[in-house]
Formats: structure tokens, sequence, C-alpha cells
């Protein structure tokens, strides 16, 4: 990438430096502290479809959606490496349409104005730009996220087979600074928001559900996040209590001697957040993480959106992971997608049934 383009997506040579300072150093990105899985009745389970208290959130939820209080950011600045280097956001999903237009979709057959704001990268920007215009996918902002260089255990820039640097994308946790730096969170607090749902683009359960958006208003906190039950192999973050207060903790940050099957649920990345909680700076860390890139060590520096849960006032909801209700219905390979595909035709049928 030309200087002016890594400039295009917020790139940092003094902070580019420091990363380097830091790539040769060794340190554990494991958490310190008294560490307890949160109690049960820390973890709220959103009320079942057909159930009167469903029907109550729900109609409670929509109130706020007409008012033009809510909103959805769709994170979709990963290439989809698994599916053959392309953007995922524009691979097709179910029936020709691409994993962004499913999201879309559910989202404008709700009422009222609700905005959609798309986490781009400089792999994904314009291609999702270009693709929301051809497939005429409405007033969809999409913001990039920030950039970095990809180093060498030395220290030093790592460079690719052709040459060039190897660029990379930060990691989620660049959510609030990039919302922030691309002027989306205030025009979306200006026009009267006050509600956003975060949630993977290639996460097709994880639709704009009023009755989840009430819920949250409900419960109080700054941030609401979305977990499942686990089962056999899952593998990522977690409710826990460091130091006695409720967070998210991703997979790598739990040290060793913790026994990460004594928490029976886990973060399917689905946040609901105050816009005016997350309307600030943040010292998120940046971990070190060690990848593979044209058989070469590398390490890059990436930050996590569930750290904003250490820091703001947080609870948990679970939802369903099974069935026409499910929030949780990733699609990370081909073959994953071609099997979820009977699934996925029920939840968007489900969901696009249910009477406003």
């Amino acid at each position: 990438m030309t200087p002016e383009a890594l400039a295009q997506y917020g790139y940092d040579e003094a902070f580019q430096t420091e990363l380097a300072r830091r790539a040769t150093q060794s340190s554990s990105n494991a958490v310190t502290g008294a560490l307890a899985p949160v109690p049960p009745e820390m973890i709220v389970a959103l009320p079942a479809l057909g159930t009167t208290e469903r029907a109550r959130l729900r109609a409670a939820g929509l109130e706020l959606m007409r008012a033009g209080k809510v909103g959805a950011v769709i994170l979709a600045g990963g290439m989809a490496t698994r599916f053959g280097g392309v953007v995922k956001a524009v691979v097709p999903a179910l029936d020709e349409l691409s994993f962004l237009e499913l999201k879309q979709s559910d989202i404008k057959a709700l009422p009222g104005k609700v905005p959609t704001l798309v986490m781009s990268s400089f792999a994904t920007h314009e291609a999702i730009r270009l693709h929301i215009k051809e497939q005429k996918l409405g007033r969809l902002e999409v913001f990039p996220q920030f950039v970095a260089l990809r180093l060498t255990p030395a220290g030093e820039l790592f460079h690719e087979g052709n040459g060039a640097v190897s660029p990379y994308a930060t990691g989620h946790g660049d959510l609030t600074f990039a919302l922030r730096r691309s002027g989306a969170l205030q025009r979306f607090r200006d026009a009267g928001g006050t509600t956003l749902l975060m949630s993977n683009v290639d996460n097709l359960g994880a639709t704009l559900d009023p009755a989840v958006i009430a819920l949250h208003h409900e419960l109080g906190g700054a941030i609401t996040v979305e977990v499942v039950e686990k089962v056999p192999g899952d593998k990522g973050g977690a409710p826990a209590l460091l130091d006695g207060v409720p967070q998210i903790i991703e997979g790598f940050r739990f040290p060793p001697t913790f026994d990460q099957d004594s928490i029976g649920v886990f973060n399917t990345n689905t946040f609901i957040f105050d816009a005016a909680a997350i309307d600030q700076d943040f010292d998120l860390p940046y971990y070190r993480v060690e990848k593979q890139v044209e058989g070469a060590q590398v390490i890059q520096f990436e930050r996590l959106a569930g750290e904003l849960t250490a820091r703001l006032p947080t609870r948990f909801v679970r939802v369903e992971r099974e069935g026409p209700d499910t929030r949780f219905l990733p699609a990370k390979d081909p073959e994953e997608l071609a099997r979820q595909q009977p699934l996925i035709a029920e939840v968007a049928s489900s969901r696009r049934s249910i009477e406003d």
C-alpha cells in the first residue's frame, strides 16, 4: 500500500514504531487478578418466541425503532480466506443474496428509519461500497477500521514475496474509535439515535430483533452481550468476573490454570451499545498475536470490542443457538454455509413472517 492509501485508513507511523518495539518483547496475554465464572443470575434468558413476555418486549422495541432511536452496526472488515480470499460480505449466502444483503433485508423489514453502519477495512472497503451500489441496498454508511503493518519477531517490517509491506486490520476493538473518526457516531446521535446493535456480517442469526433492544434498555447496562450455551468444540470468549467486575474475557486471555469449562456459555460477539456511553476515548490494549503469512512467522497487534465490557456496565443475555429463534448462526467456511442452508432459510422466513 502507498503512504497515501495507508493514511486513508488511519495509519499512524509513530504508533507503528511503538509496535515494532513491542514485537521484540515476549509477554503473556493472560489476565491477572481474581477470576471466576459469573453467577447464573447475572445471565438473563431472552424470553422464547410465542410468549407474552417476548411479545411485550418486541412491542417496546418497535416503539424505539419507530422513534428513530435504534441503529445497526455490521462488522465486515474480514477477508473470507476460507472462501478463496474474497470479501465475505459480498459472498452469496442464500438464494444468491450476499451475507450483507441478508443482514440488510432483515433491517429494512423493520418499521421506522433504522440506519445501518458497516465497518469495513482496507481490504473490503471499496468492494463493499460497490456491492451496495450495484445491489441498491439503500443508504448504508460504510466506514473503515484502522490499519497497521505486520512485523517480524525482530521488530522489522515484514515484506511479502512480492516485496510489499503486509498490512492488516487491527481488530474489531477499532469499532468505537472508527465510528468517532468517521463522524458516523455523531451523525447517529445528532439524528436522535441512542442504541446500536453490533454483529458479525457472517452471523446470519444476529438480526436486529426489537425484543433484544427492549431487553437491553430494561436491564440498564451500557452494554448487553449475547451469549449462547456451549457445546463441545466451542472456542472463544466468555463472561467472567475479574476482580469482581463482570466482563468478556477472550479465550486466549484465560490463564492455563483456569477451567474454561466452568463457564457454560460463550460470547457470540453480538453487542448492544448505548451510543452515548461509547462516544468517548477508551484505553483499549493491543494484544500481541503471532500468525503465519506465506510460511513465515509474523507479529501483529489487535484490540478487541469485548474489552469495552471491562470499562462500561455490562449485562449478559442468553439467546438460542438452535431452531428458528437462533441468534447464533455463523458460516465461517463454504462447508458450514452449505450445511446451514436449511436453517438459514428457516430463520429468514420465520423472522419476516412475524407481524409488527
